[in-house]
């Protein structure tokens, strides 16, 4: 006997096998109650096109985390989480195991609300970012299907195709330039068949699985995360403690700079107000007979200080004279020479000679 039975024209599942079933999905929704109760952070990843062996190799990455996976379709996980949120009736068959679990929480509305398609939960307490690390080496490579639509782009790149010339239809209903060679068909140039959102066609398709070509390759992909009934995008996950941190400080520097120009006192101003108002206090008592605790050790430092500094300001003084010296004596002028000083001029006369010829008229 099969699994399905005739009846009116339809076909209508043993009871038996509907009773197999349903015990199934209330196992599922079992597991998922506890899950709920247990953890309190929940990774929603996207499931399409990834196969049963990958989950398992994930599930085995996992077990070091303390992670649990549950896998189902959207419809069955969003009616076991609004089974949780319901309160428990007399009339219902769980009725005595929910009143002993039963806790109201609201806030799992919104982890319905990201259950879409098909996917997976990842439970878990902490380190969320080390988890989605794991999940990024998980990824296979799929051919296209008929009725689908595209992740990305699809291009097939010249050269030989090793298919005979009585299947050139396929490249000419794609507007592909083709030649034969060697009872071949020969790509001339780089074609697209595909661009990303476009629906998948059956001569597209077709071509791609002569051709042997799986171009999309498929990854377990975090949707969103749920996080104590707040639901946020997985690239707050990227964010490290360092930069957090950085960001911190640099806020509280901006605070107490504003508070310190406005003269509004905080718990961030408060260290630099405090020390402000000492040093106003030792600049004073500099000047005046009236000394406390802490600034006596300020002035006993400054006054054994101060000879060193008369010291050092006298050594360089020197130096500074040393080199006015130096320089002074670089900028002399050199001696006249003799022959000049004995009245000779440069041509063998006298001065009187010189000037009688460059004198004027009278």
């Amino acid at each position: 006997m099969g699994l399905y039975l005739r009846k009116r024209g339809k076909m209508v599942l043993k009871k038996k096998n509907r009773e197999e079933v349903r015990k199934k999905k209330y196992a599922l929704w079992m597991k998922l109650w506890t899950c709920l109760e247990k953890y309190k952070k929940v990774l929603v990843i996207k499931c399409d096109n990834i196969g049963a062996s990958i989950f398992h190799n994930i599930r085995q990455a996992l077990r070091p985390f303390g992670a649990v996976i549950v896998m189902g379709k959207n419809t069955l996980l969003k009616a076991g989480i609004k089974r949780r949120m319901d309160e428990p009736k007399p009339t219902d068959e769980d009725c005595e195991y929910r009143k002993t679990t039963f806790k109201p929480a609201p806030e799992l509305q919104k982890l319905i609300d990201v259950c879409e398609g098909y996917l997976g939960l990842i439970f878990c307490n902490d380190k969320l970012s080390e988890i989605k690390d794991v999940l990024k080496g998980f990824s296979c490579q799929k051919g296209a299907k008929i009725g689908s639509v595209a992740p990305s782009d699809v291009f097939i790149q010249p050269g030989p195709t090793g298919l005979d010339p009585k299947q050139t239809a396929f490249f000419q209903a794609l507007n592909i330039q083709t030649k034969i060679v060697k009872t071949q068909i020969e790509i001339i140039n780089s074609g697209k068949i595909l661009s990303k959102g476009q629906k998948i066609g059956a001569s597209e398709c077709a071509l791609l699985d002569k051709l042997g070509i799986k171009p999309f390759v498929f990854e377990v992909a975090v949707r969103n995360v749920y996080d104590n009934g707040v639901v946020y995008s997985p690239s707050v996950l990227d964010i490290k403690k360092e930069e957090i941190l950085e960001k911190i400080k640099k806020g509280a520097c901006y605070l107490t700079a504003v508070s310190m120009q406005s003269g509004y006192p905080t718990s961030l101003s408060a260290r630099q107000s405090i020390l402000s108002g000492f040093k106003n206090l030792v600049a004073v008592t500099m000047n005046v007979p009236f000394d406390f605790k802490e600034s006596k050790s300020l002035k006993a430092t400054e006054s054994k200080a101060k000879p060193k500094e008369k010291a050092e300001k006298k050594e360089v003084k020197k130096e500074i004279k040393k080199e006015e010296k130096k320089e002074e004596k670089k900028e002399e002028p050199a001696p006249v020479p003799d022959a000049l000083e004995g009245g000779m001029s440069l041509f063998g006369g006298d001065d009187q000679s010189l000037n009688y010829i460059y004198s004027p008229k009278t």
